[in-house]
């Protein structure tokens, strides 16, 4: 599989990055204790934060904001996915523990502040391209509706676009019968690209503690516009 970036957002987001976890032989379950705790505390740590901070002042999602301008969307509109978290928890609407995959996806999300993805690689078909989105591209999403994905940064295999910084689709959504994973990590383009590769192995060391398999890490960036995953 290959995996490769649009060299047309690199014209309009200089400095984007793309870390990658590919994840083999994993388990998906009901996750420990210890992630469930660890998340539900950072949520409400983040909770007394925001009581004297506005969404928009944190870092990561002010950043994730410019990078939704410089592709032509409108990010009071479509809210990218990190920054819908922080307002729901600014509600105090705390988000319940699912499964470690999704869990441990939320919680470096938040504590990146960045937006991240995790996908089931057997629903993934071809090769894959980063890419920003037209008035054609959409799909039924994890929220319940069906999204427009115009002018904002999405994934899409031969098949049709399966995920995005904004909200993932229903067809790539890992499960507990997933064994092999994509984990994509929407970085702060103001990251060097030894930051971004450093922080992206750091968490696929985290979920393979947890969920078990192996993981192999990658980043890619204006030196590196494309992979190859196997």
């Amino acid at each position: 599989m290959i995996i490769e970036m649009d060299m047309k957002l690199l014209g309009a987001v200089p400095g984007l990055k793309l870390g990658i976890n590919h994840y083999t032989k994993i388990t998906v379950s009901e996750s420990p204790q210890m992630l469930k705790g660890k998340l539900q505390l950072f949520q409400e740590q983040l909770f007394f934060e925001l009581e004297n901070k506005s969404v928009p002042e944190f870092p990561g999602i002010k950043e994730w904001r410019t990078v939704w301008k410089a592709l032509g969307a409108d990010p009071n509109r479509y809210r990218h996915s990190t920054e819908a978290l922080m307002r729901r928890i600014k509600k105090q609407n705390y988000i319940d523990p699912f499964h470690n995959a999704v869990d441990l996806n939320n919680f470096f999300s938040l504590q990146h502040e960045i937006p991240v993805g995790i996908y089931d690689l057997e629903k993934i078909v071809g090769d894959i391209v980063v890419t920003s989105g037209t008035e054609e591209d959409g799909y039924d999403g994890l929220n319940g509706r069906f999204n427009s994905l115009q002018n904002i940064l999405l994934l899409k295999d031969d098949y049709s676009p399966f995920g995005s910084p904004y909200v993932d689709s229903i067809r790539s959504a890992v499960t507990e019968d997933t064994t092999d994973a994509l984990h994509i990590f929407f970085l702060r383009p103001s990251m060097d690209a030894t930051e971004a590769f450093e922080l992206t192995t750091a968490c696929g060391n985290m979920f393979t503690s947890l969920s078990g398999g192996d993981v192999r890490s990658y980043v890619l960036h204006e030196g590196q516009t494309s992979i190859i995953v196997d």
